[in-house]
């Protein structure tokens, strides 16, 4: 009996070990060549004109017109680049209600990292400019949602305190080029750790438990109780890695097409819900529309576009 254990056990390492690789192989395809596609458009000093657009934007939401600098590099890079730019800049930029950088917290939470998330959404199967769409217009939105409410009720109107400081980095490109083989490296062993945890609570039937008591969001998110684990893993860890499992079952043809998307979309506008929202608070944001505020309007977004899923669907039926 336990030399059985012993052997299904490490069956299911061995089974989880080849779909890291092959999913990481995925992922990679797809975050190499943008890497360094960015890491070119940075060094010729081009990525700060694609912050020009963003300045309406930024009078729109109640923002300095400099931020967009900061979002720009968010948007095309990722988070922890965005903040680097915006510590450069604190002597210049002068002081942030917190209302402002909630607001700003939001819209880089929403839209970050466009590329590469939406490349591997991509990847899953879902369109990559309805991705960027989706969540360049949920950004926009939260940032106007939360200059508008706070202005008409004078909510969150002290300075923000910034606590983030850039730490001065390696200029070297064998340095830059260590760094991004170690991220790589260490996005496949979260890969494999995720996708072994969720082998695991296949196991023990906890997805079935979890997708009975989150059966009534699911629902009317346009889900089945098959996507519950996928979508708490991408949503604590991170899209990088609830993609990895969408991979997955898309080959075994787990989730439909409408789910696949449903999923993915619901991810890409809140995932890594502790980690994310910690770092926000680094540079003042307020916790609840860090963490609640962007949760629920992720949701909000979900159920719209399910229920124009339903109403196409039923057009269709009837014709």
């Amino acid at each position: 009996m336990p030399d059985t254990i012993g052997r299904r056990l490490w069956g299911g390492v061995r089974q989880t070990f080849s779909d890291t690789v092959y999913t990481s192989l995925e992922i990679f395809k797809v975050l190499v060549p943008i890497v360094i596609v960015l890491k070119i458009l940075t060094e010729i000093g081009w990525l700060r004109y694609l912050a020009l657009p963003l300045e309406p934007i930024m009078r729109l939401t109640g923002l300095p017109a400099d931020l967009g600098i900061v979002w720009a590099t968010g948007i095309m890079v990722n988070i922890y680049s965005a903040l680097i730019v915006l510590a450069g800049m604190l002597p210049d930029l002068g002081p942030l209600s917190q209302a402002q950088a909630a607001g700003f917290a939001l819209m880089l939470l929403f839209a970050h990292g466009l590329p590469a998330e939406c490349g591997i959404a991509q990847r899953c199967g879902v369109s990559f400019t309805a991705q960027c769409v989706i969540r360049l217009v949920t950004a926009v939105f939260g940032g106007v949602l939360v200059h508008l409410t706070c202005s008409a009720f004078g909510w969150l109107q002290e300075p923000a305190v910034m606590v983030f400081q850039a730490e001065r980095a390696d200029p070297s490109l064998l340095a830059w080029a260590t760094g991004e083989a170690l991220n790589l490296a260490g996005i496949a062993c979260i890969v494999f750790a995720v996708m072994l945890l969720q082998r695991f609570l296949k196991y023990c039937r906890a997805a079935d438990l979890l997708g009975v008591a989150l059966r009534p969001l699911l629902r009317v998110l346009g889900l089945g109780p098959a996507a519950a684990t996928t979508v708490i893993i991408g949503m604590v860890t991170g899209l990088l890695y609830g993609s990895g499992i969408i991979i997955q079952e898309s080959r075994r043809g787990e989730l439909s097409p409408h789910e696949i998307f449903a999923v993915l979309t619901l991810m890409s506008l809140a995932h890594a819900l502790i980690e994310d929202t910690l770092l926000m608070l680094l540079i003042g944001a307020n916790v609840f529309v860090a963490l609640f505020v962007r949760t629920g309007i992720a949701l909000a977004v979900g159920v719209a576009l399910n229920q124009i899923h339903v109403r196409r669907k039923s057009r269709a039926a009837r014709a």
